[in-house]
């Protein structure tokens, strides 16, 4: 055996494999808190078996339940994209993480790339239980999945910019406290629980701009209704995520 036989060739790793080894990091560390499962597992769980089952609010006609799963697939992707992304990644940035990150090997957008992809991991094990659950409950879904795969794909894009937005500029106390009011706000007036004919005529137009709304309600019109995909919500969504992907890379700060 020659001697060059084990020579070794230092370098860095391909992108991809680093890409993947950070995902599967990131998504380990996102299952493992538990403020952040209480977020984007226990809350809407518990909300789509309490209010499909005790007639609390008025959804109109029909089971609850068909109301209501739609709303709260949109609320679980808005709790993991935005809520749990910004608290996680404003952590990070203030405990200098992201700072020894970016001077790695892995490239920058590469990490952001990472956390993106774990958060359609982490979305995907959310809607495959709050599915279960709904089915047990008496869901009966309707629309093409390929229509609520796109609406998903952008509610996590606009959700996740506005995350990474919120944690790259604010500090992470800040940041804990602006998404858990968020997170109540857009729970209460985004359409998830109670219908927007609730609102008042003048409310509901701005409260139909929001993202969680846009998304609740086009997951609502192809599951509930059987409409091919809304354009109407998706272009809504499709605004939030140009502005908040866009101010995020802007404005983002790894210090």
């Amino acid at each position: 055996m020659s001697a060059g036989t084990f020579t070794p060739r230092p370098g860095a790793a391909p992108v991809s494999r680093m890409i993947l080894a950070q995902t599967a990091l990131e998504t380990r560390m996102l299952l493992r808190n538990g403020e952040q499962l209480l977020l984007t597992v226990i809350i809407p769980a518990l909300l789509l078996v309490l209010f499909s089952a005790v007639d609390i609010v008025d959804t109109g006609a029909g089971k609850s339940v068909d109301f209501l799963a739609p709303g709260i697939l949109a609320l679980a992707v808005m709790s993991t994209a935005f809520t749990g992304q910004a608290i996680a990644t404003g952590f990070d940035r203030r405990y200098g993480v992201l700072k020894r990150l970016g001077a790695s090997p892995l490239p920058r957008w590469a990490l952001m790339a990472a956390k993106t992809l774990s958060v359609l991991v982490t979305e995907v094990l959310q809607i495959a239980l709050l599915t279960a659950i709904a089915l047990a409950l008496g869901w009966s879904p309707q629309g093409n999945p390929l229509s609520v795969a796109a609406l998903v794909l952008l509610g996590t894009a606009a959700f996740s910019g506005l995350g990474l937005l919120m944690a790259g500029t604010l500090k992470a106390e800040a940041t804990l406290a602006a998404a858990n009011l968020v997170f109540l706000l857009l729970l209460v007036g985004g359409g998830v629980i109670v219908p927007m004919e609730k609102f008042p005529a003048g409310v509901q137009s701005v409260l139909g701009l929001l993202p969680i709304s846009a998304l609740s309600d086009g997951l609502r019109e192809v599951l509930q209704q059987g409409a091919v995909l809304p354009w109407g919500d998706a272009a809504v969504l499709a605004a939030w995520s140009v502005l908040g992907l866009g101010a995020a890379a802007r404005l983002f700060r790894w210090e």
